[in-house]
């Protein structure tokens, strides 16, 4: 039967998975996600992540591309109703569509977007937000966070900025960053942080709000966040924020590349 490439826009709970990519002996998205494909189309089925999400890392957006049987296409409700009812209760699928010839969940991606979640008040503590929000506890200085982040704008060189040996494709360590925003929650409860970019590096977000954290504390002047956009490694880096508070939101594909445009 003649294969088609698909896109799965999925959302996943981070805090019972070692991450997006396969692992052995260890529990992962793209594990659960594969295997139920296999079932579904009863054969070996590759499932490719838009972004590789770390251990404890959330998606709200996570864009997930196969190919799968051709014949699903004339009942994508039904392809979507099957995956849900296959895969675990912290893994759910948003939407799926039928894809162009060509598509790939990761070199086709315009632009991902990825939330910070900080949580500033005493109940940041709580045992039911720890694992959804970094657990900051302190009050932070908005105005200063605004001014770090706008200096990401543009494109740089992320490589002062990321874990070693981080990235792929050409230029190596360049992202160009559209959007780079801190905002009050709406709850009252902290502060969140988001950042939208052709590409991210390994562990780049956790990188960056660590570093803009230790200037709003003080710990770090505001130009030494300048200064680590032009390092040539992460030696001079604040320690990364905490995974859990990492969320994949979104992830942008040209139009022409959906079937059904």
């Amino acid at each position: 039967m003649t294969s088609r490439p698909y896109l799965a826009v999925v959302q996943y709970d981070g805090a019972q998975f070692a991450g997006w990519q396969r692992q052995q002996d260890a529990r992962t998205v793209q594990a659960e996600f594969e295997g139920v494909l296999d079932r579904l189309m009863g054969r070996r089925t590759a499932a490719t992540g838009a972004g590789r999400t770390d251990t404890g890392v959330h998606a709200l957006g996570q864009g997930v591309g196969f190919l799968g049987d051709g014949r699903w296409a004339e009942d994508v409700p039904g392809l979507y109703r099957a995956l849900n009812a296959l895969l675990p209760r912290d893994i759910w699928v948003e939407r799926v569509s039928p894809m162009r010839p060509g598509f790939h969940a990761r070199n086709s991606a315009l632009a991902r977007r990825y939330r910070y979640v900080i949580g500033t008040d005493d109940a940041a503590r709580s045992p039911f937000r720890r694992p959804y929000e970094w657990a900051f506890g302190r009050p932070l200085d908005v105005a200063l966070l605004a001014r770090a982040a706008d200096l990401l704008a543009g494109e740089h060189d992320f490589r002062g900025l990321a874990a070693t040996g981080a990235g792929s494709g050409r230029p190596h360590y360049r992202s160009r960053v559209a959007l780079a925003q801190w905002a009050p929650r709406t709850d009252g409860a902290g502060v969140t942080f988001t950042i939208e970019a052709d590409r991210f590096l390994h562990r780049m977000v956790r990188f960056l709000v660590g570093a803009m954290v230790d200037v709003a504390l003080g710990r770090r002047p505001l130009d030494d966040l300048s200064r680590l956009l032009t390092a040539t490694d992460n030696q001079a880096a604040s320690p990364p924020a905490p995974p859990q508070g990492l969320y994949l939101v979104a992830v942008r594909y040209p139009a022409d590349l959906y079937a059904e445009a």
